[in-house]
Parts: C-alpha cells; structure tokens; sequence
C-alpha cells in the first residue's frame, strides 16, 4: 500500500457532501473534517504505517458516520 484516501459523503439537502476525509496528503496521515463554509478542520492522526491507518479510518467511519453528518447539519444550521 502506498496512499490511502477514505472520504464519507452524506446526502442532505438534496445533494453529495463530503463531510469527513482521511488522507495521507501533505505526507502525513490525517482526517479533515469538512464545513458547510468551504473550511476544513485538520486534525494529524499518528499512525506511520498505512494498513493500520486504513483500518483505523474505515472502523472510524463506520462507528461515527451519523456523528459527523449531524456535527456538520448543526453548523449549516448555525451559519444560516
């Protein structure tokens, strides 16, 4: 494995957000958690090795999912 990308989308409104993703980009292992406003929270995830971190963002995702959908509903409604 050389990258890993896990990104969880939700439809709301009528439409495809993406409203977490976890990623190795900027070359270190992290989850951007996605505002209503175009901004993103990047929080770093110390896990060097690719198959844990993959595992790590898959379970997160699947434990989580509604959390983050309503963490991100709330926002749209508090920036309205």
């Amino acid at each position: 494995m050389i990258d890993v990308v896990y990104q969880y989308e939700s439809f709301i409104d009528g439409k495809w957000i993406p409203v977490v993703r976890y990623d190795c980009a900027h070359g270190f292992f992290h989850r951007d958690t996605l505002m209503p406003d175009g901004s993103k929270e990047k929080h770093v995830i110390e896990i060097d090795d690719l198959k844990t971190a993959s595992k790590y963002a898959e379970q997160d995702l699947k434990d989580r999912w509604e959390w983050y959908r309503d963490k991100y509903i709330k926002k749209m409604k508090n920036k309205k």
